[in-house]
Formats: structure tokens, sequence, C-alpha cells
């Protein structure tokens, strides 16, 4: 069986690629990635035929997904503050970009696709956890660029009878994860600062909550979709129902290093959503095989991770 991962030389990505090449039924995986936010080493040691390339170029696509059984789509532009400064950036790259993907897959025979959607479709809307029948309220252009992706997913799956499975990614984190571009997610940003001995930098009061959500959870649900073949007509949650505060994050990590951590409280960003927790139930009832990973073991993990391979000496990207 034949994989293709667009986005997997990222964060998620290469852990996927990392995965599958334990499983014997995969025997093949080929990666596209301009490398934009992703990196040519996360894939060093693994089998993966590496496409330098966008997904935007329809001639890398058809070439890439030929043979494939099942394409996991996860290249984006993945941040709420660079989608503000870039808008069209980020249209082209999510709503764009999954529609040339969806649309290459339309010309082979039967190929899966699961497409990674986000948890900012839901804006800032109080009703928690966020469950997939609440109304989406896109705040910010990713979060807008996303519903749009997960909406072609499932329209391409309606019309064409392609198997699709939209996965709304909630806060993922764990090893391999950047710290070193500017639009850094919370975990390595926090990581990377309490390892060089400098303030947490939090943006806004710090209690804003998030579903965060270990990485190797979320390989889990990918590589049993995969398996499997699920698909499903709806979005579904990718994520457990946790709700955990940024100032919790900083008492858990503060546990881990042995020392109090300082923080450097920063104005509040535009586009970021106060509070944010996942009704599970459908995926549950899709996987109910799934254990995740609590967050305190996650959190050992990935700081192990940035501890052994300090991540903050890379060349930071834009």
């Amino acid at each position: 069986m034949k994989v293709l991962v667009t986005g997997g030389a990222g964060f998620i990505g290469a852990n996927l690629v990392r995965r599958l090449e334990t499983l014997s039924h995969i025997t093949e995986v080929v990666v596209v990635d301009d490398l934009t936010l992703g990196f040519r080493k996360n894939l060093t040691g693994t089998d993966a035929t590496l496409i330098e390339g966008s997904i935007l170029d329809e001639g890398i696509l058809t070439e890439a997904i030929a043979g494939a059984s099942t394409v996991v789509h996860l290249a984006a532009r993945s941040s709420v503050p660079r989608s503000i400064d870039e808008p069209m950036a980020a249209h082209d790259n999510n709503a764009t970009g999954t529609a040339l993907v969806l649309n290459a897959a339309r010309q082979t025979d039967d190929t899966q696709v699961i497409v990674a959607s986000s948890s900012s479709v839901y804006g800032s809307s109080e009703v928690l956890p966020k469950h997939e029948g609440l109304a989406t309220r896109p705040i910010s252009p990713y979060a807008a660029s996303k519903l749009a992706a997960e909406a072609y997913a499932l329209a391409w799956g309606h019309c064409y009878d392609i198997p699709v499975l939209a996965l709304r990614f909630f806060n993922v984190f764990g090893p391999l994860q950047s710290s070193t571009h500017s639009y850094a997610a919370v975990i390595p940003a926090f990581l990377a600062a309490a390892c060089q001995y400098q303030p947490l930098p939090i943006h806004g009061d710090g209690n804003q909550a998030r579903d965060f959500t270990y990485v190797d959870s979320v390989i889990d649900v990918l590589c049993e979709a995969i398996t499997e073949r699920k698909s499903h007509t709806e979005p579904v949650n990718l994520a457990f129902g946790s709700q955990v505060t940024l100032l919790d994050l900083v008492t858990e990590l503060e546990t881990i290093f042995d020392r109090e951590l300082p923080v450097d409280h920063k104005p509040a960003r535009a586009g970021d959503i106060y509070r944010s927790q996942a009704d599970s139930s459908l995926l549950m009832e899709l996987f109910p095989r799934l254990t995740p990973t609590d967050l305190a073991a996650g959190l050992r993990a990935t700081a192990e991770w940035f501890e052994s391979t300090r991540p903050w000496e890379d060349q930071i990207k834009g």
C-alpha cells in the first residue's frame, strides 16, 4: 500500500511518516513538501521519497499520487497570526491547495483522502465542549481557509464518491514541532524558552484554555483511518476533551523542569480563540480502541526531545 503525505516534512507529517514505516502493509511512502515550514532533516533515517515542491503544482500532485491508496493532506500555512499578515497565502495554500489535492485524487482509482482541518473553524463561540454540529464562526483568515478546506473535502466526497475524512485538529504538540519560526505554537515556544532559562511568552492573561493533544494520539488516529479506510460524511474533532489554561501549562512544565519558570505577558493577539475544548464523542465512536496519551506524559516526552535535540538552534524561519 502506497501512502502520500503532503506536508510530510513538517511536524505532524514527519511523525506520521515514521510510524507508517513500522507498518508491514505500508510498502511505500511519498512526501510532497515545499519545505516552507518543514525540514528535510525531519525525514532523516526514513525511506520516504521526498518530492520538494508545492501542492499548488498540479504536475507534482499527479506524479506523487499515482498508485497511492491514501493521501493524508497535512500541507498548510498553519498559523493564525501568519494568516492575518498574509491572508491570501493562507487561502491559496489551505483552500485552493486542498481543492487541487482532491482533484488529483478524483483522477485516480478510489484514492482515500484524509484532510487536516482545525478547531479554529468554531471561532469565538462560548459553547463548550465544541461539537461538530456547532455553527462555525471563523475569526481569522486561517480559520476561514480551513473551513473551506474541509468543505471542499466533504463536497468532493459527495459529488465524486471519494472516501474522505476531514479531521479537526485541536492543539497538537510533540517531538519535531518547530520552535524556530516566528509563528511557533505555544508548547514549543514555552519549551524553547524554558530550556534557555528565558521567560515563557504568554499573549494575554494566560487563562485562555486549549485542548492539547499529544502527536502520538493523532498518529494513532491517522494510521487506523488509513489501515481501515475510514471515511465520514461530516467533519470529526480530533482531540479528547481536556481544557488546560496556559498558566496550568506553565505549572506542568515547572514540575517537569523542577524549577520555577518566569513568564512574560505580552498583548493578546488578534484572531486567537480564548477557550477551546473538543467533544470527542464522534471520534470515539469511529475509533473506539483509542487510548490518548495524557498531557503530563506527552509534555515530558516532548521536553526530553527538546533538551536532547536543541531545535531552537536551527535557523529561524519567518
